[in-house]
């Protein structure tokens, strides 16, 4: 018998679900070094997004750039 891959998902986000929302408390501790990972994580992942991202801006700048210069000369010429 064959399962389906859209019912093993459907599976496996329930089970997430049941995992994360049903059961109380851990009673773990998260020392400062945690915390400190963390926050470490989180701004690493906006410094890889900032970073990213202006890569992208770049090449869009330069796509509208070349985009102009051509109506531009394309403008002119059919202006003469």
């Amino acid at each position: 018998m064959k399962i389906s891959t859209k019912l093993k998902i459907k599976v496996i986000l329930k089970l997430i679900f049941l995992n994360f929302f049903l059961f109380n408390s851990a009673y773990a501790y998260l020392d400062p070094g945690t915390g400190s990972f963390i926050l470490q994580a989180i701004i690493a992942f906006f410094a890889a997004a900032i970073a990213f991202m202006s890569g992208v801006w770049i090449k869009i700048k330069m796509f509208f750039k070349k985009l102009l210069k051509f109506n531009k000369k394309e403008n002119k010429d059919n202006k003469a």
